[in-house]
């Protein structure tokens, strides 16, 4: 394939449009579909969960989670926070409680995170709010017998920002026990001239500081006993295809323990909407997962 650094703008910007390799519908149509599903998930998810809404993590108006918590009297429960996608200027922890309805009959904690998108929030913000967040999970929820991360494309760099985290900074060092990174972006460099960036405002130095590729040496101080999973659609772009075999090949190389799932008959959206459904091939994967460990 041809590399990003000698592709035109307008075919960089395609590459960089999931909405337009859908194998389902028009690029307008699957967005809104895409919102639908995830919201309609998200009420279902609250009608059936216990749930603590809009949990402070942090001091700023956006640092807020929400809780979704399964009847049971065990204590020792696997948590897993969701970090959503929406590159990193769309969606919010209002759609994001979708995948507890598969995991809360099986006694599985799962918290959305929201955090401040652009143009109110920058990427190093971003970042700074979601480890934040672990952070404060994992001191509100000390009895936990497991923590593992989920995050969809901006959410997936997002969570993989949490896993090349120097932790001497914080007052805990959180234990991810697995993460599922799902059609993520690793390297921001090939974003920062497309419409993505518009309203990130992104330098050459933020993106490089914030790509998760680049910052491999710190998730193998931080992250080694953690269980990667870098899954990607089908039909996702060959481009967003590339990002996560990339990082994939890279996390390999390095020694950690990494599996890439590769999903058939699913494209950018429909690969994390389906984590709704508990017979789905990475819903089953995260449970074996979470009670395995």
């Amino acid at each position: 394939m041809t590399s990003w650094t000698s592709m035109k703008k307008d075919e960089l910007e395609k590459q960089y449009s999931p909405s337009r390799w859908s194998h389902r519908m028009e690029a307008d149509d699957v967005i809104k579909t895409h919102v639908k599903a995830l919201k309609e998930g998200t009420d279902r998810a609250r009608s059936l969960a216990q749930t603590l809404l809009n949990v402070p993590y942090g001091e700023g108006e956006g640092e807020k989670l929400d809780a979704y918590i399964p009847t049971t009297n065990s204590l020792d429960l696997p948590l897993v926070i969701y970090i959503h996608g929406g590159y990193w200027q769309f969606l919010s922890k209002e759609e994001s409680g979708f995948m507890a309805v598969p995991l809360i009959d099986k006694g599985v904690v799962v918290v959305a995170v929201g955090y401040d998108i652009a143009p109110r929030g920058n990427m190093d913000l971003m970042v700074s709010q979601v480890r934040r967040s672990v952070v404060s999970v994992v001191q509100q929820y000390s009895h936990i017998s497991g923590l593992y991360l989920c995050g969809h494309s901006a959410g997936a760099h997002l969570a993989a920002m949490v896993l090349s985290t120097d932790w001497s900074q914080y007052s805990v060092k959180p234990q991810i026990k697995g993460a599922f990174l799902v059609s993520g972006i690793y390297d921001l460099l090939p974003i920062l001239s497309t419409y993505v960036n518009e309203p990130l405002k992104m330098t050459e130095e933020v993106a490089i500081r914030n790509s998760p590729s680049k910052l491999i040496p710190q998730v193998k101080l931080s992250s080694s006993s953690c269980q990667f999973v870098v899954a990607v659609a089908e039909y996702d772009s060959p481009e967003f295809r590339k990002q996560s075999e990339d990082y994939y090949n890279t996390l390999k190389a390095n020694g950690l323990n990494v599996t890439l799932e590769d999903v058939s008959n699913t494209d950018h959206f429909s690969i994390i909407e389906q984590l709704v459904d508990g017979d789905y091939h990475l819903t089953k994967l995260l449970l074996k997962m979470m009670v395995k460990c």
